[in-house]
Formats: structure tokens, C-alpha cells, sequence
């Protein structure tokens, strides 16, 4: 009994202990192997795994087209919602508040097919009002350009990035607007003591020290927009989910379909995850 017990401490140390292995990860690198060895053994795998890989590519394009939009308004937005002034700080707030309230999916239907057209009836009426005063032909060729602008120009993928940056935006604004907070009062009062003016100590101060902190959920609202992509569907925006489904409706095959969907959106997502707990890491090392 002693010797056993001798022999089984020699071959599992004490720090050893199965409960503390990835078993999550365990479990889907096999799930992955499974579905690597389908894809290339099985016809109906490999044939749905290449008719979806150009819906891999353009939901990666209209991530990487609305995040960095998204950003950019999100930055703006969360500095107006800081700002003492009253028009800035009110529409700001509203339009957070507004954003926020309305479920993505409404968003993306009220941006397309609500705003979108009286969008373009605008720019028809600033070109209609253009050619009554053109001179110039230069000008008479920008406004008669303007004025037979039409609805068709705008694709559904550009509707689709202009719905998601917009939507995300709302929730990046209230990133910055953290990320700011947690600087101490103290560094911005230091630099307007030294004579720095509010935009240069914000630019100079407090917002490198912001991104620093705001990098990882900015990361985790980039993985989150690549999955809510898939709601661009409803536009018939020929995203990774589109194809699915029409994968689906063609071969009459859901299994081979959304398994292959499901391997290529994990995929995507767990290598955006890594890249974001390496940054995480970095940043602490760095700290």
C-alpha cells in the first residue's frame, strides 16, 4: 500500500492536478481536428468549407471597415460627454443613450432602409439646388452628378458598415469616457498649470494614458463586432451567415453547413482573443 502510494506521488507530483488542465481547450482542439479531417476527407465538408470562404473575407472586411469608424466616433462622442458645454454634453448623452437603447438588429433596418433614403433625397436636393446657380461646368458636372445620385449607389455592405460603426460607436464612446475618467484630476490640473491649453493637455497626457488602458476592452469590442456582423444578413450582404444559409437552402444539408460556419467563426474569434490576453499581458508587464 505505502509502495503505491510512494509509486503514485513519483508519477503525479503534488502540483499536479487534472482539474487545473484546459479541458475547454482540450475539448475544442479536438472538436477542431474532427472538423479539419471532415473538411478534408468528406466532399459535401470540403465543397461548404470553400463556398464559404469568401463570406469569411467580406465579414472580415466590414469588421475592419467599422471598427476603426467606430473608434473614431466613439473617441469624439465620450470627449463631448465630458465636455462642459451644454449642446455638446446633451447631444452627446442622447445620442449614447439612444444608440444603446435600440437592439443592434433594429439599428441596422432603421440605418438601411429608414435613413438611408432620405439620405440620398438630400443630396438629390442639394444637387437640384446646385444647377439652378452653377456657372462653372466644373461645378454643373458636381451638381448634376449630386442630383442623379441615387439610392442604388449605396451598396448593402456600405449600409452595413455605416449601421455597425454607427452602433458600436455609442458603446465606444462610453470606453473613452471611462478610460478618461480613471486619470487622476491631478495630471490635467498639472499640465494647464504649465501652460498647456485643454486640447494640448488631452492630446499630450491624459489620452495616451486613456488608450493605454482602454486597449483590452477596446480588443473585446472588436471581437464582438466580428460576431455581430452576422447580423448584416438581413440586407443579404453576402457575410459568412448569408452563405450559410444559402448554402443550406441549396443542398438541403444544415448539418455540413452550420458546422463549417461555427469552425470558421470560432476560429476568427479565439485567434482575436489570444491576440487581446497577449496585449493584455504586455500592458501589465510593461506597468
Amino acid at each position: 500500500m505505502v509502495e503505491n502510494q510512494r509509486l503514485r506521488k513519483s508519477l503525479f507530483p503534488r502540483d499536479y492536478s487534472v482539474s487545473k488542465l484546459p479541458w475547454w481547450a482540450i475539448i475544442l482542439i479536438l472538436t477542431a481536428l474532427v472538423l479539419i479531417f471532415l473538411i478534408n476527407a468528406d466532399k459535401n465538408y470540403r465543397e461548404t468549407f470553400q463556398y464559404l470562404q469568401t463570406g469569411v473575407a467580406t465579414t472580415l472586411r466590414i469588421t475592419v471597415l467599422a471598427f476603426p469608424i467606430s473608434t473614431v466616433i466613439g473617441l469624439f462622442v465620450g470627449l463631448a460627454r465630458l465636455s462642459k458645454n451644454i449642446v455638446l454634453y446633451t447631444l452627446s448623452t442622447l445620442y449614447i443613450e439612444v444608440v444603446r437603447g435600440v437592439p443592434l438588429l433594429v439599428l441596422i433596418l432603421m440605418i438601411a432602409f429608414g435613413l438611408t433614403p432620405i439620405f440620398v433625397e438630400l443630396i438629390n436636393n442639394l444637387g437640384n439646388w446646385g444647377l439652378t446657380w452653377a456657372g462653372t461646368s466644373f461645378l454643373n458636372g458636381l451638381f448634376s452628378g449630386l442630383s442623379n445620385f441615387s439610392i442604388r449607389s449605396v451598396s448593402s455592405e456600405l449600409r452595413a458598415v455605416i449601421a455597425l460603426s454607427i452602433g458600436y460607436g455609442a458603446f465606444e464612446a462610453e470606453v473613452f469616457r471611462a478610460g478618461i475618467q480613471s486619470i487622476g484630476k491631478g495630471q490635467m490640473e498639472a499640465a494647464r498649470s504649465l501652460g498647456m491649453s485643454y486640447v494640448m493637455a488631452m492630446r499630450l497626457i491624459i489620452l495616451p494614458q486613456a488608450i493605454r488602458r482602454i486597449l483590452p476592452p477596446l480588443g473585446n469590442d472588436f471581437i464582438a463586432l466580428l460576431k455581430d456582423s452576422s447580423l448584416v444578413t438581413v440586407l443579404a450582404v453576402n457575410d459568412l451567415t448569408q452563405l450559410t444559409r444559402l448554402r443550406r437552402s441549396a443542398t438541403f444539408r444544415p448539418m455540413e453547413a452550420f458546422y463549417v460556419a461555427t469552425f470558421l467563426y470560432l476560429s476568427m474569434t479565439l485567434l482575436l482573443s489570444g491576440v487581446v490576453r497577449y496585449l493584455e499581458r504586455r500592458m501589465k508587464i510593461s506597468e
